[in-house]
């Protein structure tokens, strides 16, 4: 059983104020009457979130937090004392701890900030920390260009946005290849571009690539039908060339190159494209 996540238990016995639950190891959590579904009977099996009440007792429920533990996500503070912040985390009957010692700016109520949800072991409860650069990149990536990722857009900076992906690593998408702009906060479907020797992740939208490709690819064609067919540049022309007459780098051109040549609408020669006829 995890404190913090979603288990799925078995239904091992009524009591008055509700049923309780119990993994393969014989662990047993209270899920209170108001969670218990009608038609639910012993020995069924039911999905339920486990987290410690007030008084450090496990409890379930079938509510479901915005994050559990191992995830990222923008909670609002409800509440400031003399331990910390308390964050809505969608647990009406417990909101969750971000003790100052984990605080990067003092934590104000009404605030919205970007937190990781984890499991302190020394005392067995779950907090969140908004220092969150410790959390990210402690595994190697292993992922493949093309690959499908999760997306949380947490900071607009200079280059692009930067993402966290799969709540494990740290993304980046490209201004100058976005299709859309992002919102931080957002969380988007991307796919992997390239994994940097320092585990960081170039990500794209999906479609973002492909839909820029084939957009110069219009233009490439137009420029060939006013042009009488033909156009002097080509895989060989510099990247100085291409850029002053479609605006793009020389990776594009060549992609857009490809992506015309497959569907036969050009052909390459020495001394650059001409359109193929029919």
């Amino acid at each position: 059983m995890q404190t913090g996540k979603y288990n799925t238990l078995t239904v091992e016995r009524r009591v008055d104020f509700g049923v309780y639950l119990s993994d393969n190891e014989g662990n047993e959590v209270l899920l209170p009457a108001r969670y218990v579904p009608e038609d639910i009977n012993t020995g069924d099996s039911i999905k339920v979130f486990v987290y410690n009440d007030s008084e450090d007792r496990p409890v379930a429920t079938t509510e479901i937090p915005y994050a559990q533990v191992g995830e990222f996500a923008y909670l609002q503070v409800v509440d400031v004392n003399r331990i910390g912040a308390f964050l809505d985390w969608g647990i009406p009957q417990k909101h969750l701890l971000v003790p100052f010692s984990e605080q990067k700016v003092k934590m104000r109520p009404g605030g919205i900030y970007l937190v990781y949800v984890y499991l302190d072991h020394e005392t067995g409860r779950v907090v969140a920390t908004a220092k969150i650069n410790k959390y990210l990149g402690n595994v190697p990536p292993e992922y493949t260009p093309g690959q499908k990722v999760r997306a949380l857009v947490y900071q607009h900076s200079d280059l692009g946005y930067k993402a966290i992906v799969d709540n494990l690593f740290d993304g980046l998408f490209y201004e100058n290849e976005l299709t859309r702009p992002l919102e931080v906060e957002e969380v988007v479907d991307a796919y992997v571009k390239y994994v940097r020797p320092d585990g960081k992740i170039d990500l794209s939208l999906p479609g973002a690539a492909l839909d820029r490709i084939q957009a110069l690819a219009e233009k490439i064609t137009a420029r060939l039908e006013r042009n009488g067919g033909a156009m002097p540049l080509g895989d060989n022309s510099s990247p100085e060339e291409i850029r002053r007459s479609f605006d793009c780098s020389k990776k594009d051109f060549k992609r857009a190159l490809s992506y015309l040549y497959k569907r036969h609408t050009i052909e390459i020669t020495p001394h650059g494209i001409k359109k193929t006829v029919n």
